[in-house]
């Protein structure tokens, strides 16, 4: 798959039997659908803290890595953080912004064991 960011080469990793693109070019990673929520699941509970709403961004519409339709832009989490989603494929990450919903995530009282997990992630696939 190519990135939507920068049309590098998507790199497969796995945590925890969930399947994570990432670009070492630009450092995006790509979940598709449903990932995200079985990486914050590990507790219970909800998707996200907040359901994802629509956002209008000046940003271009990048295209999905999948079907090459143009993602529509999301708001998610109590931070509101603006992402890119094909909704019949999944989400696009830039650089950080999947850190950022997974620390929104651990404040929203999600548990310790969700924090170890999402620290011991972001230590093994994205730490060189």
């Amino acid at each position: 798959m190519n990135c939507p960011q920068c049309e590098g080469i998507l790199v497969t990793l796995e945590f925890d039997r969930v399947e994570i693109d990432h670009c070492p070019e630009c450092g995006g990673v790509w979940l598709d659908s449903g990932e995200l929520k079985m990486l914050l699941d590990r507790e219970g509970g909800d998707f996200l803290p907040e359901a994802p709403g629509l956002a209008q961004g000046k940003e271009k519409k990048r295209k999905c890595p999948i079907c090459s339709r143009g993602m529509k832009k999301v708001l998610v989490g109590g931070n509101r953080i603006l992402l890119d989603e094909c909704p019949g494929h999944g989400l696009w990450f830039d650089h950080g912004e999947l850190k950022r919903v997974l620390e929104d995530a651990c404040a929203q009282g999600r548990g310790q064991d969700l924090t170890d997990s999402l620290v011991r992630l972001l230590d093994e696939v994205f730490v060189p």
